[in-house]
């Protein structure tokens, strides 16, 4: 009888496996859920894995289990890397000949010139100057200036004429070997401080002055191109302001450049892609040193630009509006301002500014000063400009 009994149990025990997968899936699930509960407790309700179809906070919590894909770079990716790397490890050459590149690109003669010329007086030899006009020749006032435009061509907003003028402005800068750090200022900049200082203040720096920022908003990530995968993921797109100043290791590095130029060049620019209106100017030189050498700039201009009014273009300052203490206010702001295109008027980003970790004033250069304002800023030049570093 015991032997019988042993028997019959036998096959309610088989039958027990045969029970219905959902059963089995549903202990899975639960022993899943009640694992991340108990090793990521509840910290809100983003992070909880309670609560029916609540998974996402078990979904982040398992995935810092796996191993992170790392995406094998394109043979053109390492040897556009390894260049730069070896640009890179060349160490700057600073002697008593060493100059700065002033780059202008403008569409024709330069409204402040006379400022400009008071800048330069007297410090002969430390500086060079570079003019691209881009629709006719500038009438000159200063023999600063004079003889001194590049080979142009024509330059549309928004498109990728724009970086190939600024690409033009450097390579002729880079035949002079002692210009060791280039300035991108376009007709409507002035200078903010005395030559010396600007010439302290860039030379002795141990970055290049380019404005890189995460912009989330539709007019910054959401400009990104499925195109310009894989080599420039949206993870890695940045946005800034043109007006940019580098050493001359990166300005080697522009122009040996062709890989994630030419993604910009193809995939960067008004109607390319649906709305996006991607702006190569803004998006080109901040997304490549982001990836190339993210330590090496300062992720702010040193070009002061005022985005109060919240437009396509910045606000242009008039005569009026011009007098010593609002421009002593801009020489000595010490706190960068970058505009994203989040929410209706766009959320503002304040960086800290500091010179080789010390804090010091953001701004060398400021934009955009009408015509209207020369006899004034002349007048107030030597009132608001700085001597120390």
């Amino acid at each position: 009888m015991g032997e019988t009994k042993k028997i019959l149990q036998g096959p309610r025990h088989h039958t027990s496996l045969k029970k219905p997968l959902w059963v089995v899936l549903a202990v899975s699930v639960t022993s899943i859920l009640l694992i991340c509960t108990h090793m990521y407790p509840r910290q809100g309700k983003s992070s909880s894995c309670l609560g029916l179809g609540s998974t996402r906070g078990c979904e982040d919590a398992l995935s810092k289990w796996l191993p992170v894909h790392v995406r094998k770079f394109t043979d053109e990716e390492i040897a556009a890397r390894a260049v730069a790397r070896d640009i890179l490890r060349t160490p700057p050459f600073i002697t008593e000949n060493s100059k700065i590149a002033f780059l202008f690109l403008t569409p024709g003669t330069l409204p402040f010139e006379k400022l400009w010329d008071e800048f330069f007086k007297g410090h002969e030899g430390k500086f060079s100057i570079y003019i691209h006009p881009s629709k006719e020749r500038p009438v000159h006032i200063s023999r600063h200036f004079s003889d001194r435009e590049i080979h142009s061509d024509e330059v549309t907003w928004g498109r990728i004429s724009m970086v190939d003028a600024e690409k033009r402005l450097l390579v002729s800068a880079l035949e002079d070997p002692d210009n060791q750090h280039f300035v991108l200022l376009s007709e409507s900049c002035i200078p903010l401080h005395t030559f010396d200082y600007t010439y302290r203040y860039l030379l002795y720096s141990g970055v290049s002055f380019i404005e890189s920022f995460v912009d989330p908003g539709p007019h910054g990530t959401g400009r990104h191109m499925e195109h310009m995968l894989p080599e420039i993921a949206r993870e890695d797109f940045r946005k800034g302001a043109q007006w940019f100043t580098m050493k001359r290791q990166h300005a080697i590095i522009v122009m040996a450049d062709g890989l994630y130029y030419s993604k910009f060049r193809e995939y960067c620019g008004p109607g390319i892609e649906a709305d996006k209106n991607c702006i190569a100017d803004e998006h080109y030189l901040p997304t490549f040193f982001n990836m190339i050498d993210p330590m090496g700039i300062s992720n702010w201009s040193v070009t002061y630009v005022d985005w109060s009014e919240r437009r396509w273009h910045p606000k242009t300052y008039g005569g009026n509006e011009i007098s010593l203490e609002f421009m002593k206010n801009v020489t000595s702001e010490d706190m960068s301002v970058h505009v994203t295109s989040v929410g209706k008027h766009g959320d503002e980003l304040h960086w800290p500014c500091t010179w080789n970790g010390i804090t010091r004033p953001c701004y060398l250069f400021a934009r955009k000063f009408h015509p209207d304002t020369l006899d004034t800023l002349v007048n107030l030049f030597p009132n608001y400009t700085s001597t120390a570093v």
